[in-house]
């Protein structure tokens, strides 16, 4: 075995992604771990997503071999341990006083616990491997190896008063999560990157206590259930809103909040581009807001719903999972509806909202097949109606709606939504070259009569080349945006390179870059 599969193999192996049995077969079929990684997501075995960090972390290895051939094997097997050996290195009784190693701000580290559902991989095409990608620098910023971020906390208080204390912190560092683990020290989120608290491991049974006390008695009885639970969690004018997922893990029950700021964000603040803002004067139709997880997608409808709260006297209901921006009705009307608390799912609140009077219907995700049925519905029947997907771009949007049908109905929903279809924005959070700030990468597609004939007639490959053509209807592609930020030295090369479609034409552009 090479050492470049012996790499590969540890990385495999130690996230659980595979078995060995399912790795001699793979390496019986290619070679090349690159190549594999390919036929892993071809096969299903893993989701493009998660192929794309491992791609990004077994290449990021291979180039500390090079520079370093006699520490590359121990340095690949201590980084993919590193997140078991955060915890065996700090004692439970005492702050933590040694420099810790930067938490990994795409997640390498833990990769098996990051992995979607199979029926995540994008079916938008007949398959194939993706683009051979050199190896990426690191683009942890130069100063990344931080103390831990010192904190008015007092671990002293009453198991409450700890969480609230610890949200109030987060707030002040503008973080955008707060991650709270039974056994382990809080962790915040800050520009894509995770930074650890100046604290003490907390303990537990205590960490279980502080997060039941911020739950309703019907919330704490969902979780008892099913170990499982999201909700949002409200701290008054003082504190604000947060969204709240908890689980139960082999070491306790833990808590990840995301922060929501205070005021609905404004086209303004989000920078977003200005295209964007035909997408709230129309009067039907369907626009998706698309993008990976933490690409603000929600954020992003939120300013949309925002600008038409203010310009239109319209009726508009979101159905989401949880609220997290609160609507003051302005010159619109807004009724905003929770999954779970004021309606069993986005099916029954989309089915409902078509005899609601409705001008407006927002739909926090578009989930399953029938939501995505019931809301194309929406759209052709009048009702201009905004959705989200994980998806990353304009095509692979069209595809993943389609296939949610069974196949005998694709071609009918290919006409239907190629004519109620408005537009796609796909987009992505890139950490700031400075390591401190986050820019926003989009693509753009807005429906034409020449587009809609693609999607009709299943050919959404051609649909790049289309936008590509129509730059005067306000379209751009991802690569557009993301060259154009890393010319404005706003975001490193090998981030540009990492999200880039056409990876061969993006280092061409960007070899020009000093």
């Amino acid at each position: 075995m090479t050492p470049q599969q012996s790499i590969f193999k540890v990385l495999i192996l130690h996230n659980k992604l595979a078995t060995e049995e399912d790795l001699a077969l793979l390496f019986q079929q290619a070679d090349d771990p690159e190549d594999i990684i390919a036929k892993m997501v071809i096969g299903e075995m893993i989701s493009e997503p998660i192929g794309d960090k491992l791609l990004t972390l077994y290449q990021h290895n291979l180039q500390k071999q090079h520079l370093q051939p006699a520490a590359a094997m121990a340095g690949a097997v201590q980084e993919t341990h590193a997140a078991p050996q955060v915890e065996a290195r700090v004692q439970p009784t005492a702050p933590r006083t040694e420099t810790p190693r930067p938490v990994d701000p795409h997640g390498h580290r833990d990769l098996a616990a990051a992995r979607p559902p199979v029926a995540d991989v994008s079916r938008s095409a007949p398959p194939t491997p993706p683009p051979a990608r050199p190896a990426p620098v690191s683009t942890t910023p130069p100063d990344a190896h931080y103390a831990p971020i010192s904190v008015n906390v007092r671990f002293d208080g009453d198991d409450r008063q700890l969480i609230l204390d610890l949200l109030r912190a987060a707030r002040q560092l503008k973080a955008s999560d707060l991650h709270v683990k039974s056994g382990a020290i809080p962790v915040v989120r800050k520009a894509t990157f995770l930074h650890e608290l100046a604290l003490p491991v907390l303990p537990g049974d205590r960490v279980e206590r502080a997060l039941y006390s911020l739950l309703s008695e019907e919330d704490r009885k969902t979780f008892l259930d099913t170990n499982d639970l999201d909700c949002s969690f409200d701290g008054g004018p003082a504190l604000g809103r947060f969204r709240l997922n908890m689980l139960r893990q082999h070491h306790g029950v833990d808590g990840t909040f995301r922060l929501i700021p205070d005021q609905v964000p404004t086209f303004d603040t989000l920078n977003l581009p200005a295209p964007c803002r035909r997408f709230t004067q129309f009067r039907q139709g369907i626009v998706l807001v698309t993008g990976p997880k933490g690409s603000g997608k929600t954020t992003t409808l939120a300013a949309l719903i925002d600008l038409i709260n203010a310009t239109r006297a319209d009726h508009i209901i979101t159905i989401e999972d949880p609220i997290e921006f609160v609507h003051p009705s302005k010159k619109a009307h807004v009724n905003q509806r929770e999954v779970g608390v004021h309606t069993k799912s986005f099916a029954n609140a989309l089915r409902a909202s078509l005899r609601e009077a409705p001008d407006v219907i927002m739909v926090g995700e578009m989930r399953d097949l029938e939501t995505v049925s019931l809301a194309i519905t929406a759209a052709e029947t009048g009702h201009l109606v905004f959705g989200t997907l994980h998806t990353p771009s304009a095509p692979r949007t069209i595809n993943r709606v389609v296939d949610v049908f069974p196949p005998d109905e694709q071609g009918q929903i290919r006409a239907m939504f190629s004519e109620s279809l408005r537009g796609v924005i796909s987009q992505y959070l890139i950490p700031g070259i400075d390591g401190a700030s986050v820019h926003l990468a989009t693509e753009i597609m807005f429906n034409s009569g020449a587009i809609a004939n693609l999607i009709r007639e299943n050919r959404s490959f051609q649909l790049h080349g289309m936008m590509q053509t129509h730059h005067k209807q306000g379209m751009h592609l991802m690569d557009e945006s993301l060259l154009k930020l890393a010319k404005e030295h706003k975001i490193a090369k090998e981030e540009a390179i990492a999200r880039a479609d056409n990876v061969g034409q993006m280092e061409k552009e960007l070899a020009a870059i000093h």
